[in-house]
């Protein structure tokens, strides 16, 4: 039962992390398309996708099952295995870091750092137990805009 109560719990993070709203009347707070049913594909599986955040600063990358995720007290990054799941606005990453749950949702919505003249393809919302980070995320198919060099 929980295993199949997880995919619909994710669908849920996701839709509410998401805040441009939906198209269809009465959805105002549901990502993506209202009127389809299929599943987000606007980032491959095989592309790996990087993120970060501020306060605290945190970043990492993503690709497969791997996710790496770094602060400024690990710059190497520790490695979480995570499962992939897309909803119908955006893509999820769940598994757990240092027994806590780690979920991260990724949503197309144009982000910004607040510290670079970067403009980002990607929102991204980490929750880490029940800690939540916000921040942006891009790949080298969705890059950013702005300068190479903050």
């Amino acid at each position: 039962m929980i295993r199949h109560a997880a995919p619909a719990a994710l669908a849920c993070l996701l839709a509410a992390c998401h805040p441009g709203g939906g198209e269809g009347a009465g959805n105002a707070h549901v990502p993506g398309d209202t009127s389809s049913n299929e599943p987000f594909q606007g980032i491959a599986p095989t592309e790996e996708l990087r993120f970060t955040g501020t306060e605290p600063f945190w970043g990492g990358a993503v690709k497969g099952t791997v996710l790496t995720y770094s602060t400024p007290e690990t710059p190497g990054g520790e490695t979480v295995t995570v499962q992939r799941f897309a909803g119908r606005g955006g893509l999820s990453f769940s598994g757990h870091f240092h027994g806590d749950a780690f979920d991260m949702m990724v949503t197309r919505n144009e982000c910004s750092d607040g510290m670079s003249d970067r403009t980002y393809p990607f929102t991204v919302t980490l929750r880490i137990g029940a800690e939540t980070r916000n921040g942006c995320a891009w790949s080298e198919q969705h890059p950013f805009t702005g300068p190479e060099q903050p």
